[in-house]
């Protein structure tokens, strides 16, 4: 007997324009590049991108079938087409949870469908969290809790003994006496006012996470990891961020105001060999919420971009148009 045909995997859908776009100002020091993809009537979504500091990229709007969404996405503060670029200055998780209300009360939308992946899904738990009643469902690729183990794992030993070749070249920029604290070494030297000392340790931080975020490892490296402007933002980002402990009360925060969305429609996608943001978060996420339904991909890293992934993001954001009811 043969065994039974696995359907093809979904692709990403044809890449579509904008339909408006607007340089939003937040606050006296802040302004947003938003913008509006898809269908004017349509289903209203929001994909929150990743870093902190990676800025949306035209591939986030094929996630979506532009006949059916009116898709949001906007960069956050500090990066992307945002102002001022790379600054960290009024820049705080819940300060972006308050742009994305400023954003929804803006373009008259009462409840939207919101998409993050990595820290964008941390942004996201954290807007669920906070306006539960605004999320008509959740989509979580990569989930990352900003954890304390999860910052020691990435950035100090952990993923270090799967890449090793590529840790190496990460902390090279930093003398053997100050590697035993390399998140706080970094972070010294990614808010130097020397910008020659800012982008070597820029480099050498986004080209970390460029080289481990595919399950091809260094070869697999975007080509925006070798863009100075992209890395500085980045990197001074996620280090702010990171140091900062993402501006949560305590350790596991997110985990446990789960009781806040619970009710929630959520898919949560995560590649089993993701050296980024380990399975186990996302694991323990599913722990807290046993409602929400967990896909593992099974030939997966971290990246958004990778088949398993892409196809398991397309059938959840169908799915989502086809049953979630605003």
């Amino acid at each position: 007997m043969n065994a039974p045909a696995h359907p093809p995997r979904r692709d990403l859908y044809t890449l579509s324009e904008p339909f408006h776009t607007e340089q939003l100002r937040v606050s006296p020091r802040h302004v947003l590049h938003v913008e509006q993809c898809g269908a004017p009537g349509g289903l209203p979504a929001l994909a929150l991108h990743g870093g902190p500091g990676g800025g949306a990229s035209p591939e986030m709007r094929r996630f979506f079938d532009p006949s059916r969404y009116r898709l949001v996405l906007f960069d956050q503060r500090g990066c992307g087409r945002s102002t001022p670029h790379a600054d960290v200055i009024d820049n705080t998780t819940w300060d972006l949870v308050e742009d994305i209300e400023r954003i929804r009360t803006r373009l008259g939308i009462q409840k939207w469908l919101v998409f993050g992946g990595s820290w964008g899904s941390t942004l996201a738990l954290a807007y669920a969290a906070t306006h539960p009643e605004r999320v008509a469902g959740l989509i979580l690729r990569g989930v990352f809790l900003l954890l304390e183990g999860e910052i020691r794992w990435f950035y100090q030993s952990g993923a270090s003994h799967i890449f090793p070749d590529s840790f190496e070249r990460y902390v090279a920029p930093i003398p053997a006496s100050e590697r035993g604290d390399l998140l706080h070494a970094f972070h010294r030297r990614l808010m130097s006012d020397d910008r020659a000392v800012r982008l070597t340790a820029a480099r050498a931080w986004a080209r970390w996470e460029g080289e481990t975020i595919s399950i091809a490892g260094p070869s697999g490296l975007p080509q925006r990891f070798n863009d100075d402007r992209f890395v500085e933002a980045f990197a001074r980002l996620e280090a702010h961020y990171f140091v900062n402990r993402g501006f949560f009360p305590e350790d596991g925060w997110l985990l446990k105001q789960t009781g806040n969305f619970r009710h929630i429609p959520a898919r949560i996608i995560h590649g089993r060999y993701d050296v980024c943001t380990p399975y186990s978060s996302a694991w323990a996420l599913k722990r807290a919420w046993p409602e929400a339904e967990l896909e593992t991909v099974p030939d997966a890293g971290h990246s958004s971009l990778e088949p398993g992934i892409v196809d398991a993001l397309i059938r959840a954001t169908d799915s989502f148009a086809d049953n979630v009811r605003w």
